[in-house]
C-alpha cells in the first residue's frame, strides 16, 4: 500500500505543506481548529512522519545542509557552481557533514522545495544563491527559524547571514580600466535585473561612467541569460550596429567567452580591436582565445566560508554576525588593449 506523504495530506486538506507541517509540530502560529483538523486528517489518512522528521522533534539533528540552485541558473557543470560546491563539500567534510544539492524549475517549484526541505528533517540548514533584490525564499526560512545563509545579498540585508563580493566596486573598477585605456564607449552586458548582484553591476557601470565625464548610453547596455551564447547574441547586435562599442564589459566569464566568438567572428581580435573583461576569473578564462581579463571572485573560498557560517548559526551562532563582504580583483591577462580610433568594425 502507498504510504500516505505530507504532500498527500496536504492535498487533501486544501492547504500548504509548511502549513500541515506546523500544525503537526504544535506551531503557535497555527490556530487550534486548523491543528485539530490536520491531526484527525492524519489519523485517517495513515499519515506517519519520516525517522527524520522525528529527529528533529526529539532534539537531535540532521547532518545535512541543502545548495538550492534557482530558476533560471546553469546547471551544476557551470564552472562556477562547480568550485563553489567543492569549497562547501570541503566545509561540510570536515564535520563529517553531507551535502544534498536541489534545482527547480520555477520561482513557485523552488519555494516548495524550500517548504520541503524545512520540514523534512533531512537537512539542518540551507544555502541559498543568487538572491533577488526582494526575495520569499528569504522571508519564507526567517518565518520557519530555520538556519540559512545567503551567497550574495537582496536590497535589505540588515538581519540574516550572508557572504557576497562588493559588485558595485567589482564593475566600477573594470570600467574604470577600460576608460583608462582610452575607451569611452563602452558595451555593457548584464543579467535581469530582479537579480540583486545583476542591479549592483550595473549602478557600478553606470558610477564609473559618471566619474570619468561619460554620458550613459542604454543603446549599448544589454540585459540577458548569463550564458555563452547570450553574450554572443548580445555583443553581435552591439557590434553590427553603426556607431558599435570598443569594448565591453560583462557580469560574467561565461558571457564574456560568448563575446569574444562575436568578435572573432568579425575578423577582429580582442585585446587589439576590441577590449573585453568578463566577471569571476574562472580558470576556464585562461584558455580563451585569447585569454580573457576578468574581475576574479574566489569561488572555492567562498564556498568553504558559506559552509562555515552555516554550520556556526546551526550551532547556534548570531546570524547577524556572519555578513562578509569581499572584494574581486582585476586579473589581467590578454582581452584589454588601448582604444583603437576611427577602426571600421563592418
Amino acid at each position: 500500500m502507498k504510504r500516505t506523504t505530507l504532500k498527500d495530506l496536504a492535498r487533501s486538506l486544501d492547504l500548504t505543506e509548511g502549513t500541515v507541517s506546523r500544525a503537526l509540530n504544535g506551531y503557535a502560529d497555527i490556530s487550534p481548529r486548523t491543528v485539530d483538523r490536520v491531526q484527525q486528517a492524519a489519523v485517517k489518512l495513515g499519515y506517519k512522519p519520516n525517522q527524520n522528521a522525528r529527529l528533529l522533534a526529539t532534539g537531535g539533528v540532521a547532518e545535512a545542509v541543502a545548495y538550492v540552485i534557482p530558476q533560471n541558473h546553469s546547471s551544476l557543470a557551470e564552472p562556477f557552481v562547480a568550485q563553489l560546491l567543492r569549497g562547501l563539500d570541503d566545509s561540510l567534510s570536515r564535520r563529517g557533514w553531507d551535502l544534498l544539492v536541489s534545482h527547480s524549475r520555477s520561482a513557485e517549484d523552488e519555494a516548495e522545495k524550500i517548504s520541503r526541505l524545512i520540514t523534512s528533517g533531512r537537512v539542518s540548514g540551507v544555502l541559498l544563491t543568487r538572491p533577488f533584490r526582494n526575495d520569499a525564499r528569504i522571508k519564507l526560512l526567517q518565518e520557519a527559524k530555520f538556519p540559512f545563509v545567503v551567497h550574495g545579498r537582496s536590497a535589505h540585508c540588515e538581519n540574516y547571514a550572508w557572504y557576497d563580493i562588493d559588485n558595485e566596486l567589482a564593475i566600477k573598477t573594470a570600467t574604470l580600466h577600460l576608460i583608462e585605456q582610452g575607451h569611452s564607449r563602452i558595451g555593457f552586458i548584464g543579467a535581469p535585473l530582479y537579480y540583486n548582484f545583476a542591479y549592483q553591476r550595473l549602478e557600478g557601470y553606470k558610477l564609473a561612467l559618471q566619474e570619468s565625464g561619460i554620458d550613459y548610453d542604454e543603446t549599448i547596455v544589454e540585459i540577458t541569460e548569463m550564458r555563452d551564447d547570450a553574450g554572443e547574441s548580445a555583443a553581435a547586435n552591439q557590434l553590427d550596429s553603426d556607431h558599435p562599442p570598443t569594448a565591453f564589459v560583462c557580469v560574467s566569464d561565461t558571457q564574456a567567452l560568448g563575446v569574444l566568438a562575436a568578435v572573432r567572428t568579425r575578423g577582429l581580435t580582442a585585446g587589439a580591436d576590441v577590449s573585453v573583461i568578463g566577471y569571476d576569473g574562472l580558470k576556464i578564462g585562461r584558455h580563451a582565445n585569447p585569454p580573457l581579463t576578468s574581475m576574479a571572485q574566489p569561488q572555492v573560498q567562498s564556498g568553504r566560508e558559506l559552509g562555515d557560517m552555516l554550520l556556526a548559526i546551526i550551532d547556534g551562532d548570531d546570524p547577524t554576525k556572519h555578513q562578509v563582504l569581499k572584494r574581486a580583483e582585476l586579473l589581467l591577462r590578454n582581452t584589454v588593449g588601448p582604444v583603437v580610433k576611427d577602426r571600421n568594425y563592418h
